[in-house]
């Protein structure tokens, strides 16, 4: 599904009509209101980085809670509304995220770590869940980015020390 604004979500998640798990369920009417598909991976911006949860339906959302900078502390796997998840900003559904999981067994998978108080932002954050959740796999595009960044950082500054090395070398060589 698109991105939202958060208006647009709020309104539909406080109409939407409960609908069971089941998947026979996705193709009764009154599941239409639902704003997501169930297991949907979802996105929502925070400030220098991406939150992601797990559409769990009836307008809830497993995630995990992380790093609570307000708090200085480490937060569990946990179940919210989708108002708390969004905390005030647009969520939008990531597509093509290559489930090898139908969507009730991707909640499941969600809601059986729920209460895991194991957060590591390089090795266990909220993305590493939701694709764990949904492939089996625990990956996440903004650390794989970041460490790549910081890869080709390492590599320059390196060449410039090399650089800096072999002047200092021929400037050194040049005073005899």
């Amino acid at each position: 599904m698109a991105s939202h604004p958060l208006t647009l979500l709020q309104a539909t998640a406080m109409t939407a009509t409960p609908c069971s798990d089941a998947p026979a369920a996705a193709a009764q009417p009154s599941c239409a209101a639902e704003p997501f598909a169930l297991g949907a991976h979802l996105v929502t911006p925070r400030r220098g980085y991406s939150h992601h949860g797990i559409y769990v339906g009836r307008g809830r959302v497993v995630h995990y809670a992380g790093w609570s900078r307000a708090q200085f502390t480490r937060r569990p796997v946990e179940e919210v509304s989708l108002d708390q998840f969004a905390d005030g900003r647009g969520v939008r559904a990531l597509l093509g995220s290559g489930a090898r999981f139908s969507p009730p067994e991707v909640v499941a998978r969600a809601r059986s770590r729920l209460g895991e108080d194991r957060y590591r932002l390089a090795s266990n954050n909220c993305e590493h869940f939701c694709h764990w959740c949904l492939t089996g796999e625990p990956r996440s595009a903004q650390i794989d980015r970041l460490v790549g960044w910081l890869w080709h950082s390492a590599a320059g500054w390196r060449h410039v020390l090399r650089a800096g090395t072999a002047l200092r070398a021929e400037a050194h060589a040049g005073r005899r």
